[in-house]
């Protein structure tokens, strides 16, 4: 509910009041707050209090009081390829590489066009801020159509700038990815919801030269490089079979485990490389519910957490998922960690909060800007409704969100302290034009 409301003469005036029955600021620690209320100035959080206190200390222009949601980050996802909507389907129950030679790659050729990616991107940009998510991390061909389609919508993107030996409708060779690339990040760097990072589709797909290279210029340009990694036990043999070692161990050469890598997938590591990632702090994006799908086997997320590392959660794309689902994704993480450590209470519902909002933004480069509700970020903030007979009684809203509720309870959606969706309707992009366009490339696919 929004409103002006009556506040003392002497009370501060500010853009935005949230109250909520709980408030999870996820830091200094991931924890209910009980009838709290987040204040919201010039797009950023300037207290979160309780509502007593905020009601008589704050005068907003706009207020919002949710008697039964919970107020949490906006949710990150760390790796995703938002224009694959548009394959959600299109080659299911696949092992990776036969889904990739046989299929994606062929249909990409065929049909990736600047048009394409609008479409595609779009679609994907309902689907997230539907479901909560308000930052993402990209990797796909025409980046600027997806930085495009985000601005628009307001949402928060990393755009991948992606670099593959071979030829693609956007580029020819890893050189002419270089260099649009550069000029991608050249066109975006001052944009306040843009940001960009290199993207080297995988070990396997792009050449020792064009790697350093890409080292050198995410050193200068000081971007994170995100790329997948340790994907499949194809990989690691065929990386064997071609360098003689293993993909980590020929990046460790290459000098390109460090902070600034988002490795995405993480599914075959050994001992050494658990204890690699931890000496390099690189940044892990598990796709839980992708690598399930591709059986491509498990990334021990909990080992990695133990070893200090940071992990981050990521959908991968819908044509692998098959959906964008954060909250899914949550449920999917922890009880995956369960089922392989033996242990209950690994990868606890607080762990998978953290790895959907702070961990996230780590991963990414933004955890000064976004990811928990502090003083002096910037308001990226969802609603979700937990009063409803699915989530009911709710003992610890924390547990709820993560192992009851399901996306559809986002009821309301903030970036930068601008409200995208109210009450579940999306106030900056045509969900119905989106699905109308995703429908017109399926009929094109089709035929």
């Amino acid at each position: 509910m929004a409103g002006g409301g009556r506040r003392p003469s002497s009370a501060m005036q500010i853009d935005t009041l949230i109250s909520a029955r709980w408030v999870i600021p996820v830091e200094p620690e991931v924890r209910a707050l009980d009838h709290h209320s987040v204040a919201i100035d010039a797009g950023r959080i300037i207290e979160v209090l309780p509502t007593e206190a905020a009601t008589a200390k704050y005068r907003p222009r706009e207020l919002h009081e949710f008697r039964g949601h919970a107020l949490l980050p906006g949710l990150v996802n760390a790796h995703t390829h938002a224009a694959m909507t548009l394959f959600r389907g299109l080659a299911d129950d696949l092992p990776l590489m036969e889904w990739l030679n046989a299929h994606i790659w062929p249909a990409e050729m065929k049909w990736t066009s600047p048009r394409f990616v609008t479409d595609g991107s779009a679609l994907a940009a309902v689907e997230m801020l539907r479901g909560g998510t308000t930052c993402f991390g990209d990797m796909y061909f025409f980046p600027d159509q997806t930085a495009e389609v985000a601005a628009a919508a307001g949402m928060r993107a990393v755009i991948g700038l992606v670099v593959i030996d071979f030829a693609t409708a956007w580029a020819k060779d890893a050189q002419e990815y270089l260099h649009k690339g550069l000029e991608v990040h050249d066109r975006w760097k001052q944009h306040p919801l843009i940001r960009t990072a290199f993207a080297p589709h995988s070990p396997y797909t792009v050449s020792d030269d064009a790697l350093r290279r890409i080292g050198t210029y995410a050193e200068e340009l000081d971007i994170p490089i995100q790329l997948h990694l340790h994907e499949s036990e194809t990989e690691i043999d065929q990386s064997i079979d071609l360098h003689g070692k293993r993909p980590m161990q020929r990046l460790e050469e290459l000098g390109l485990l460090s902070q600034r890598l988002i490795a995405v997938h993480m599914t075959q590591l050994d001992p050494d490389e658990i204890a690699l990632a931890a000496k390099y702090r690189i940044n892990v994006a598990h796709c839980p519910e992708s690598n399930l799908k591709l059986a491509n086997g498990f990334c021990p997320a909990q080992e990695l957490l133990n070893s200090s590392v940071n992990v981050a959660l990521g959908t991968d794309g819908a044509a692998s998922n098959n959906d964008l689902d954060m909250l899914s994704e949550m449920r999917t993480a922890a009880l995956l960690a369960k089922g392989i450590t033996g242990d209950p209470r690994s990868l606890s519902a607080r762990s998978a909060i953290a790895m959907a909002t702070i961990r996230g933004a780590r991963a990414l480069g933004l955890d000064q800007v976004i990811g928990s509700l502090v003083p002096g970020k910037e308001a990226d903030l969802i609603a979700v409704d937990l009063d409803r007979p699915e989530t009911t009684p709710v003992y610890d809203p924390i547990a709820q969100i993560v192992y009851s509720a399901d996306r559809s309870q986002v009821t309301d959606v903030w970036v930068a302290g601008r409200q995208l969706m109210a009450n579940r309707e999306l106030l900056t992009i045509d969900a119905e034009a989106a699905a109308a366009g995703g429908r017109e490339w399926a009929e094109k696919l089709r035929r």
